[in-house]
């Protein structure tokens, strides 16, 4: 069955050990943000006339007990001609402390219809690759070669990276999304950390303040093509406890927007001894 195009992405958002990192790294922190979504441009021959929609995401844990993301993105997008289109994509992951560990859960639904959810498991390897487990959309176990990073770990990659004035991080990446066994190559390029203050509101919190944040732009490859275009870009302003701001989602033929309206702080859990 030819792969349904999904406008939706799972922020995704170590190659450093974290015991080594334990006196200077700044907890991830975790929050709860919500972003709207608006068209930024479009000019392709896909590109809608009008779009919105709406980001929720969570995001807890500790490196002792794993991290829990949950994800939902719905997104509305009218074209010139024609009748308006309704994508809601609800995703679930569970990452362990050292990333060896991956549980997803993908659930996506168009025009109100479910489409094939994907749930699976997957485990790092000796090579670092990854053994991955499908329930859904169907039974498969699969395995593909290392080094492979699980989203949380390649989220703490980039905040090293731009905590040593580095800029430039490639990465093969898996985050369950697409077809439940697809890695995508990336290449993630991290600006100058930012001076200006935040525009968004709910941006301007003491907890933000003090921190440093870096303009961040995701290419996402489709495996092995990494001299063809990229499937989609993510770009966002990501301070160093984690928190993202200033989304952008490059499809191609658009772009959409997504601005931080809501984010709440929760408490960070301390690791059980």
């Amino acid at each position: 069955m030819a792969q349904k195009r999904r406008y939706g992405l799972v922020l995704a958002f170590c190659a450093f050990p974290f015991s080594a990192m334990a006196d200077t790294i700044i907890p991830l922190a975790a929050h709860r943000v919500v972003y709207t979504l608006s068209l930024d441009h479009g000019g392709g021959a896909k590109a809608p006339a009008q779009a919105r929609g709406k980001i929720a995401f969570d995001f807890s844990g500790t490196p002792c007990e794993g991290y829990v993301q949950n994800f939902r993105q719905i997104t509305e997008l009218t074209p010139s001609e024609g009748e308006t289109r309704l994508s809601d994509m609800l995703s679930a992951t569970f990452e362990s402390g050292d990333s060896k560990d991956f549980r997803y859960k993908i659930e996506t639904k168009i025009d109100r219809a479910s489409t094939d959810d994907i749930d699976g498991k997957a485990q790092k390897t000796a090579d670092s690759g990854i053994a991955i487990d499908l329930g859904k959309p169907k039974a498969e176990k699969l395995a593909r070669p290392g080094p492979v990073y699980f989203p949380t770990e390649h989220l703490r990659r980039l905040i090293e990276t731009a905590r040593a004035g580095e800029s430039l991080v490639e990465a093969r990446l898996f985050d369950g999304s697409g077809d439940g066994h697809k890695v995508f190559d990336t290449l993630a390029v991290i600006g100058k950390a930012a001076a200006a203050p935040a525009s968004e509101k709910a941006a301007q919190i003491d907890a933000l303040k003090a921190l440093r944040r870096w303009p961040v732009t995701i290419s996402y490859f489709e495996p092995g093509m990494r001299d063809a275009p990229p499937s989609y870009t993510l770009s966002f302003d990501l301070y160093e406890n984690g928190v993202s701001r200033a989304l952008r989602l490059d499809y191609g033929d658009f772009a959409l927007k997504g601005e931080m309206v809501e984010l709440t702080m929760l408490p960070i859990a301390e690791c059980k001894k």
